[in-house]
């Protein structure tokens, strides 16, 4: 199996899938979801492969975010199309893997790069990493489980802060927040996770699996949240707000809303 997006290297019982898009500061479009998910599943399957580590290449980004050019046009049945999709095929896929994934978060994980390291089973930052969900500031929502995940990770006053400010944070107040488990200088990310890999492929497999599949069975009472975030994502692709949002972020000016 050849990718075009993403590095896949396989080590004696663990796996390091790198997102390498560095022109593009990483960010997701479908063919690099489609190549993730691939990848994810063959590696699902490979019982040598006792846990993942995603992470992004270069120092700048670990996903900046979706690829806004592929989706600036689209209407609001395909805006709900994609996000429905997205979620299927990559990141509910991810987060129900029996396999672990660990995000190492290498500089920015911004809107859907964030979204995906949430999807991961935790999260550990370099010292350099910015994270948030910007997405309102293009009159759109988080598509991607965002307005479920981020919750569900720093509590519902803190996500709800988040999102209406499209703020960033950087590693430590990540930290803080409970979003990322651990922050380490860059250089030491992937030795920190190859670190808590070690620990974690002396455990039971198949128990670890159960194990990820009833911690995620307590969150499940909110599975029509992300239904909700499905419409409501779709509905912003016909709002004139994301239609302003979208040309300002790619003519590279500010974004005047219309507003209600």
């Amino acid at each position: 199996m050849s990718f075009q997006n993403i590095l896949l290297e396989k080590k004696e019982n663990f796996a390091l899938i790198t997102i390498n898009r560095p022109e593009k500061l990483n960010a997701l479009n479908k063919d690099t979801i489609q190549e993730l998910h691939d990848a994810f599943k063959k590696l699902d399957r490979n019982s040598a492969i006792k846990a993942i580590i995603l992470t992004g290449s270069g120092e700048k980004a670990f996903v900046a975010g979706a690829d806004i050019a592929e989706f600036a046009h689209f209407s609001v049945k395909e805006g709900s199309k994609l996000a429905r999709k997205g979620q299927k095929q990559l990141f509910d896929f991810i987060e129900n893997l029996k396999t672990p994934v660990i995000a190492a978060i290498n500089g920015f994980a911004l809107g859907g790069g964030l979204e995906l390291a949430m999807a991961c089973h935790f999260r550990i930052a370099g010292n350099n990493a910015k994270m948030g969900l910007p997405e309102v500031s293009l009159g759109v929502i988080p598509g991607y489980g965002g307005t479920q995940r981020l919750p569900q990770l720093v509590g519902k006053g803190r996500a709800m802060e988040l999102i209406m400010t499209a703020q960033m944070i950087n590693a430590e107040q990540a930290l803080a927040f409970g979003l990322v488990n651990y922050v380490v200088p860059l250089e030491e990310l992937l030795p920190q996770c190859e670190k808590i890999v070690s620990k974690i492929i002396n455990n039971s497999p198949v128990a670890i699996g159960h194990a990820i599949k009833a911690i995620n069975a307590g969150f499940k009472s909110n599975e029509k949240g992300y239904a909700a975030e499905i419409e409501a994502f779709g509905t912003c692709f016909g709002t004139a707000d994301f239609k302003e949002g979208t040309t300002a972020f790619l003519e590279k000016r500010a974004a005047v809303f219309p507003g209600k």
